[in-house]
């Protein structure tokens, strides 16, 4: 056992700075095949360490291995299983309870000798020993193999010191002289057991010899002892004071870290604390603006503006998780509620207030304005409600219902307002329209002459649901083209085509007409304009989503141009139809004032589209554009017509048709007033209907007559070959009237037309062309016309045109050649 104690001592625990002080050899109870040993070791540096160690031989058997290790401080029990009996099985209780079978009783009791000692001296946690005898725990076993653990110094329970180089060479010097010293092992201990016993009787000789000197060491050796002893004690004391102090230090380091914990919760809860005032506390100030601030002074204004957006700063903060639940909070929210509420019926109320005096104010100012065709401005009205314009989206963003109930008692206010201010504006406009208006002091038409009543009678006849002129001023409307003999009667007829007589209307009259449309457009525009454009900021309709509106595909813009355009569209739902009734009441009076509206409304229409396509004011002109434009066809189609129905007397061989001269002042006219107009190209198609049918009417007159006729009678049932037998459309009509038209007076007509139409659309070459070539088409159409009924109502009479379809092309080719 010694052997292998060395073995282990030098392979396994030396190198890991370890010293073996017991060894026993076992195997686990129940599979006693596999033998191990337990060790019990500690380490040669401090703090000492205290192992039990398992070792085993390896597979091969060659060498021994570290296979496992425990800490004898988690030992809790050793169970020698029997006190009184020889018994060797023993327990050690770790983690878990491992049973093991001893080689030898006495190798049992002296591991178990051991443990009890290491545990006495380094472990303050004592093992628990049970069924051990009480002498094996006091006493120490035998030496030799049995040695224990004996004395309270740590090098006395080593009982194996390694040789050094010396004693290796020294042994090795024996076991050379002696031969048989490895091949009989038992007689060379023999012989070292007598060398050994000869030199210990030498030494007891010498000690004998010197036992005074051996009586001072001994007695030097128990002084040592006894100051070990105190030593011992000192330093078991001074572990105890420090095991004192090691666990105060534990108190106070635990006390240190509740402290901390403690620190880190107040600051928490400070920053807490702090969060909620400092967000979710609303000034005095601020409550008693709230309450009874001011809301018709500038400065009362401004402090509930500042209170209202910290008011809604408070509401809106976010909270953090837990702070709905506190009782504070819950206390604020429901002052905040109860200051919302509170102050939206007062700024509801309040607003209403403003709505119905400042409306009352500017009624005062209607008569005066309408009776200057002038509309009242609201600007005043206007600069005074935008004060209040922060205060509106804040109830936008609040009370959204009392937001949406103050809308529409503006929009039903101003929708009363504007109707009233719309109408008196309207008829004084028709008046001044329909004749010369005298200015009177009091009521605006107490002093009108009789014909201005009549006319303001008609007026709102017009006005009304039959739209059509009545009463006094039916003279106005009464044809005058027969009975005069000037030119300036005989041109009357395209003039007549607007109802009116060239004696009655001069082009002071229309150019007064032009400037009464004109105010009229004027003053509307600036009063549209300005009116959306304070509805967009009053009720904060230009600008971003607000809370609670949004949008991922950019609706909310859009919806609120909506928003903007349905309230104009009801507070000037008058406009349009006032409108409309107007532009009759100017296309009664004369179907050319269409001219001048058409050139008028268009260039309002491009101004509006120009700030916004959008917006109300473009829409709507856009709307009475259509109608105008409607009655200016109307007026053009009226004039074509009646070139076509004007009936000449059969005496007047000679003059000049009276729509060749109407058309030329009527070019005249349409040039001044069309001069850089946006609509020029509405002219231009006129023209060329208007030419066209001129043409028509002038080179063809006699013989279109004559086949109106031809188809009358075929249209009352005469049979087309039948025809030539009724005597007023016989061959001999027939050719005195194809005779009054050679080729070469029709060629002349064409050059006189040609220079006409050069004359009035000179600056419009490329106009004169399309023109040009329209009346050739038409031309030929005709003849074409007329060639068919000569050949189905005079079969075989061989009467033709003294002009070929190739002499026609050939007259207009060359006179726009020589032009």
């Amino acid at each position: 056992m010694t052997a292998i104690k060395h073995a282990l001592q030098r392979d396994i625990f030396t190198p890991n700075d370890e010293r073996l002080l017991s060894i026993v050899n076992v195997c686990k109870a129940g599979k006693k095949k596999k033998n191990c040993f337990l060790c019990a070791t500690v380490t040669t540096e401090r703090p000492v360490q205290v192992r039990v160690v398992k070792v085993k031989k390896s597979d091969k058997g060659d060498f021994y291995k570290r296979q496992m290790a425990w800490e004898l401080r988690d030992l809790a029990e050793v169970d020698a299983k029997d006190a009184s009996k020889e018994n060797p099985e023993f327990d050690l209780h770790f983690e878990k309870v491992y049973r093991w079978v001893a080689s030898s009783t006495a190798e049992k009791n002296s591991f178990i000798s051991c443990i009890w000692k290491l545990n006495q001296r380094y472990l303050r946690k004592k093992v628990e020993f049970v069924n051990v005898s009480s002498q094996l725990l006091e006493e120490s076993v035998p030496s030799g193999e049995s040695q224990s653990v004996a004395g309270g110094d740590e090098d006395a329970l080593d009982d194996y010191q390694e040789l050094n180089a010396r004693e290796e060479q020294d042994i090795e010097g024996m076991m050379e002289v002696c031969e048989y010293a490895i091949s009989n092992a038992e007689a060379f201990a023999e012989k070292l057991s007598r060398e050994l016993q000869v030199l210990d009787g030498a030494n007891i000789q010498s000690i004998m010899a010197s036992e005074k000197q051996v009586n001072i060491l001994m007695q030097l050796l128990d002084e040592a002892l006894s100051e070990v002893d105190t030593i011992e004690g000192k330093l078991s004391s001074y572990e105890e004071m420090l095991q004192s102090v090691k666990e105060q230090m534990d108190q106070i380091s635990q006390s240190n870290r509740l402290i901390q914990i403690s620190n880190t919760n107040n600051g928490k809860l400070l920053d807490e604390i702090q969060f909620l005032v400092n967000y979710m506390d609303l000034s005095k100030g601020h409550i008693r603006a709230l309450q009874d601030g001011d809301l018709s002074s500038p400065k009362g204004i401004e402090a509930c503006i500042n209170a209202s957006e910290a008011l809604l700063q408070c509401m809106n903060v976010a909270l953090r998780p837990g702070h709905e639940k506190l009782m504070a909070v819950k206390q604020q929210q429901h002052l905040f509620t109860e200051l919302r509420d509170t102050f939206a019926r007062r700024l509801t109320n309040h607003l209403n207030n403003v709505f119905v005096h400042q409306g009352h104010d500017q009624s005062s100012t209607l008569s005066q304005h309408t009776a200057e065709l002038t509309l009242p401005k609201h600007s005043p009205l206007h600069r005074d409600l935008l004060r209040y314009a922060k205060l509106m989206e804040w109830l936008k963003n609040t009370q959204r219902e009392k937001y949406d109930g103050l809308s529409r008692t503006y929009v039903d206010y101003m929708t009363r307002l504007y109707e009233r201010e719309i109408k008196d504006f309207f008829e004084v406009a028709k008046i001044k329209m329909a004749g010369t208006t005298k200015e009177g002091k009091g009521n605006k038409f107490a002093t009108l002459p009789r014909k201005e009543s009549a006319l303001k009678q008609e007026t709102e006849s017009l006005h009304g649901s039959s739209g059509k002129l009545t009463g006094s001023t039916s003279s106005l409307n009464k044809l005058t083209v027969q009975g005069s003999s000037s030119r300036r009667s005989q041109s009357s007829s395209l003039l007549d085509m607007g109802n009116m007589s060239a004696s009655d209307l001069d082009v002071a009259d229309r150019t007064k007409f032009d400037k009464i449309f004109e105010q009229v457009l004027s003053e509307l525009e600036p009063l549209c304009l300005a009116e959306q454009d304070f509805i967009s900021k009053f009720f904060k309709l230009q600008q971003h989503p607000t809370l609670g509106e949004v949008e991922s595909d950019g609706g909310v813009p859009s919806r609120q141009k909506d928003m903007v355009r349905l309230m104009m569209n009801k507070i000037f739902q008058s406009i349009e139809t006032e409108l409309n009734s107007l532009i009759a009441l100017g296309d009664k009076i004369d179907s050319f004032h269409s001219l001048y509206m058409l050139v008028k409304m268009s260039h309002h229409v491009w101004t509006a589209q120009n700030v916004d396509p959008a917006s109300y004011l473009s829409t709507t002109l856009g709307n009475v554009l259509v109608t105008v434009k409607r009655n200016f066809d109307k007026c053009i189609s009226g004039q074509i017509r009646q070139m076509e129905e004007v009936k000449i007397s059969k005496k007047s061989k000679v003059g000049i048709l009276p729509f060749v001269t109407g058309f030329e002042e009527f070019a005249e006219l349409a040039e001044t007033i069309f001069r850089n107009a946006e609509r020029r190209g509405d002219l231009d198609k006129a023209y060329v209907k208007l030419i066209r049918a001129v043409f028509m009417n002038v080179r063809l007159y006699a013989l279109q007559h004559f086949f109106e006729g031809v188809e009358a009678r075929v249209a009352q049932g005469v049979r087309e070959e039948e025809v030539s037998y009724q005597l007023a459309f016989n061959k001999q009509e027939l050719r005195k009237v194809i005779k009054e038209y050679p080729g070469k007076e029709v060629k002349k007509g064409l050059d006189n037309l040609y220079k006409k139409v050069d004359k009035h659309l000179c600056e419009e070459e490329s106009l004169l062309q399309v023109v040009w070539h329209s009346m050739q088409d038409e031309f030929i159409r005709q003849y074409k016309h007329f060639e068919g009924l000569i050949g189905r109502c005079y079969p075989g009479s061989g009467i033709t045109m003294e002009f070929t379809i190739g002499d026609m092309l050939e007259y207009f080719s060359s006179i726009a050649q020589s032009h």
